[in-house]
């Protein structure tokens, strides 16, 4: 008599999970939609290879449990160590900026998640992935494509030598404490940057520019 009862629960509780994580399922594609609608759409980021790669990629499963439930606001989330992941605009605009395409050989530097490499792997045809802290010594390339998630002092020349000429980057620029989106291109061996938009972008410590002596 015992075993049919406990088959029963076992079998109830395995239709309880099943429910539970659909839930959370739907959950999940209502905020992504809601940030799209909200956040996205209405700051005019309308492309749609963009929207559908952001549409398909769960944010949460980028950062620490307990900040999975904020996600999908509308600002940078602590990671921790001092890093963080960006603000849901911050990625979409680089990846709009980037237009990266399925004949370039990209590389993606990271500050703290590969939510944004992740992004950007489904549309190139080769992707490497670096972080931040060991970007100045990668190896590979050359890249037609490098994105920085994250805004920068100095880009280190070790990473420009990666870049391909005709090459672009894109990245966030600090200029006297404020951060703007920036579009580089390579040519005759230097890297030149347009800064684009004003928008708030996590700074990577290991992009800082040496520090000078004054007298």
């Amino acid at each position: 008599m015992i075993a049919p009862l406990y088959y029963v629960c076992n079998t109830g509780c395995d239709e309880d999970m099943s429910k539970t994580m659909s839930q959370a399922a739907t959950l999940s594609d209502n905020a992504r939609r809601a940030m799209i609608d909200s956040q996205l759409r209405t700051s005019g980021v309308n492309e749609p290879r963009v929207l559908a790669a952001i549409a398909a990629l769960r944010r949460e499963d980028f950062v620490p449990p307990a900040a999975r439930d904020a996600a999908y606001i509308d600002r940078a989330i602590p990671l921790g160590d001092g890093r963080f992941l960006a603000a849901p605009l911050v990625h979409a605009r680089m990846l709009a900026e980037a237009a990266p395409q399925a004949s370039d050989h990209a590389l993606v530097v990271t500050g703290g998640s590969t939510y944004l490499a992740e992004l950007v792997r489904p549309l190139v045809g080769h992707l490497a992935v670096v972080d931040a802290a060991a970007a100045a010594t990668a190896l590979g390339g050359p890249y037609s494509l490098i994105v920085i998630d994250g805004a920068i002092e100095t880009l280190p020349d070790g990473l420009a030598a990666l870049l391909a000429d005709d090459g672009r980057v894109v990245t966030g620029l600090v200029e006297r404490g404020v951060t703007r989106l920036a579009l580089g291109r390579k040519a005759v061996g230097a890297v030149s940057f347009l800064p684009l938009a004003e928008i708030g972008i996590p700074v990577l410590a290991a992009f800082a520019a040496p520090k000078r002596w004054s007298f």
